[in-house]
């Protein structure tokens, strides 16, 4: 339907351009109804097609086919619903909406880069935030919120001197943070193996002795 309108507006746009094709030095008139500049001997059997053609949409201001102008603004500019929050906005801000504003975007945790809807990330990172882990350099123990500012100033960080020996240290310290931010990340999993296993173990356990104390209950 849509390459229809395409073609249909397309057909009627040649029939415009043709009824105002304008030799060089000949004289014009503007058209009343699409404001275009027609040769002024055209100028009647242009506004005649024109005007019981086309109509101006009134978002864009292009003229389009009056029989798919309904079409035309459905498809063009009717507001749509996000596909994420299902709340309803405008077609022309809805990839800024999706991209930036919506509740429901996936956004990462700045702690501990875990995708979460938007609006749970501040309460997420409330508590994200506030797990520690080890300081390597200095063996304290530091909030992931202040890390950043631990770095800069952790009293176990070498003397760096100036120059290029400055630049290989600041880079091998960092390799070295960067290798102990990424081992957290693998000890809630270990722990939560560790915590299914048991779990598991604790239920074959219950079921055995539950077995076991209504054969004896039986045989009583």
């Amino acid at each position: 339907m849509l390459q229809g309108i395409l073609i249909e507006g397309h057909l009627s746009n040649r029939v415009c351009e043709g009824l105002m094709a304008i030799p060089s030095e000949q004289a014009t008139s503007i058209c009343a109804h699409c404001d275009r500049a027609i040769p002024a001997p055209n100028i009647d059997l242009h506004y005649a097609h024109c005007s019981r053609n086309l109509e101006r949409c009134k978002v864009c201001g292009d003229m389009v086919p009056k029989i798919h102008a309904e079409e035309h603004y459905l498809n063009a500019h009717a507001p749509v619903a996000c596909s994420l929050c299902s709340e309803i906005v405008d077609r022309d801000i809805l990839a800024v909406h999706t991209g930036e504003n919506c509740p429901q975007r996936i956004v990462t945790c700045e702690y501990c880069e875990f995708p979460l809807p938007a609006v749970d990330l501040f309460k997420h990172q409330e508590v994200c935030g506030n797990r520690t882990e080890l300081c390597h350099l200095c063996s304290k123990y530091i909030r992931l919120r202040e890390r950043l500012d631990h770095e800069n100033s952790c009293p176990g960080s070498p003397d760096i001197a100036a120059g290029p020996s400055r630049e290989t240290s600041t880079s091998a310290y960092e390799r070295q943070q960067g290798a102990h931010r990424r081992q957290p990340h693998d000890l809630p999993r270990r722990h939560l193996l560790f915590t299914i296993a048991i779990t598991g173990i604790a239920v074959l356990l219950g079921s055995f002795f539950f077995q076991r104390k209504v054969e004896n209950h039986e045989l009583q």
